[in-house]
């Protein structure tokens, strides 16, 4: 269990080692107060329960939710139905949600039937914990307490998000990612998350990702640059090399100088 946060208890928002379950009612002030800690935009308390949909969505979903415990589960999926209607945001009403969750805009949120989100989760808008199995057990992934992922991000299948992790927007995850780390890309990849994470375990930087797509291709252009060099004092000058100009392909000079090597193929082992 982590430490608890010193900016939701200074909010008003009781900490994570609390073992009472708490009423609907007393849930409710929890969202609105983490709504409040964690989004500037928020200007009261008002404003927050009249404007903003992931807040509504939650307090249907946990209507619904307990329809569903209580076996009412046509009643369940027909209060969820309404709900996306209204907020645009999809929960289905069997899905576990933690405390204090911030959804942030919503719109086109999805949280599948076996998913379970801890305490203290931030969903950008756009997020999918989606399922890739047609079985009726455990296929949609599990969130541990204070995970963020970014907008546009899938979260894919019966996999588990360590707690304090973070997914960078627009990654698909398919695999379990650890505590504490951050993931990117397309397959998601764990990346050095450096030290940006806030002491109170929440981080709303979502924006200041690594890039290791674009530091793997850093480093062909350098080993490249590396060769092009060594052949340059190694052999002869090749014609078109020593003077690039722009090609029609795209205007670059290094595919003038492809061009002229093909054209020269002698040139390159002599």
């Amino acid at each position: 269990m982590r430490a608890p946060s010193d900016s939701l208890s200074a909010a008003g928002i009781p900490t994570m080692t609390q073992t009472v379950r708490p009423g609907l009612l007393a849930r409710l002030r929890e969202d609105v107060l983490a709504v409040r800690a964690r989004d500037p935009a928020a200007r009261s308390a008002f404003e927050v329960l009249a404007t903003y949909p992931g807040l509504h969505a939650l307090i249907l979903h946990r209507i619904a939710n307990g329809l569903w415990r209580r076996q009412w589960r046509f009643t369940a999926r027909l209060l969820a139905g309404l709900a996306r209607g209204l907020t645009q945001i999809d929960i289905h009403p069997a899905a576990t949600i933690g405390r204090r969750m911030f959804i942030d805009h919503g719109c086109g949120v999805v949280i599948g039937e076996t998913a379970e989100i801890g305490d203290d989760v931030t969903l950008y808008q756009g997020v999918t914990l989606g399922g890739t199995s047609l079985s009726r057990g455990k296929r949609h992934p599990t969130l541990g307490d204070g995970v963020t992922v970014g907008a546009g991000a899938k979260v894919l299948g019966a996999i588990e998000i360590g707690a304090g992790a973070r997914v960078g927007a627009n990654s698909v995850v398919i695999r379990d990612v650890p505590a504490a780390a951050t993931v990117v890309g397309i397959p998601g990849r764990v990346v050095p998350r450096g030290d940006t994470a806030r002491a109170d375990g929440i981080d709303l930087d979502h924006h200041l990702m690594p890039d290791p797509v674009g530091r793997a291709l850093a480093c062909l252009i350098q080993r490249i640059d590396d060769l092009e060099a060594r052949l340059a004092a190694a052999g002869p000058a090749i014609p078109g090399l020593d003077h690039p100009h722009a090609c029609t392909d795209c205007g670059d000079a290094c595919d003038q100088a492809r061009h002229a090597a093909a054209a020269h193929p002698a040139a390159l082992h002599s």
